[in-house]
């Protein structure tokens, strides 16, 4: 089974040795997205709750380029500086997960690129 780059302009670029997601047969791994706006490779806001719209955003774009969306989301993995904004995060998220939310995990960490608060990263089937 061979490997297909996924890349759009619906997402930041890519800041290092990485592609913004890989598709593996009918799967499709993204990397981590940070709350950039693709336009103008700027930091969305200083919200959290933005900050994770944003990150949501760029996955959804990229699945769209991909030929999947949000809603076969299988797996999501997020990042955040601060444990004590879980609350924030949440509320923006299960917005976009309304019905059969995927799997997930939610870890704190130290830092992010570019010294972001959240970043999410994502497996979707691609019917």
């Amino acid at each position: 089974m061979a490997k297909v780059i996924v890349s759009t302009e619906n997402a930041p670029a890519a800041i290092g040795p990485y592609s913004q997601a890989v598709q593996v047969g009918n799967l499709l791994f993204t990397s981590g997205q940070i709350p950039f706006v693709p336009s103008t490779g700027e930091l969305v806001s200083k919200d959290i709750r933005e900050q994770t719209k944003q990150c949501l955003e760029n996955i959804n774009g990229i699945l769209e380029e991909a030929g999947t969306g949000l809603e076969n989301c299988i797996k999501c993995t997020i990042f955040i500086k601060d444990m004590n904004q879980f609350g924030q995060i949440n509320e923006v998220y299960s917005s976009y997960f309304p019905e059969n939310p995927p799997a997930r995990s939610c870890v704190e960490v130290a830092r992010l690129p570019k010294d972001v608060d959240i970043e999410i990263e994502a497996i979707a089937l691609i019917p």
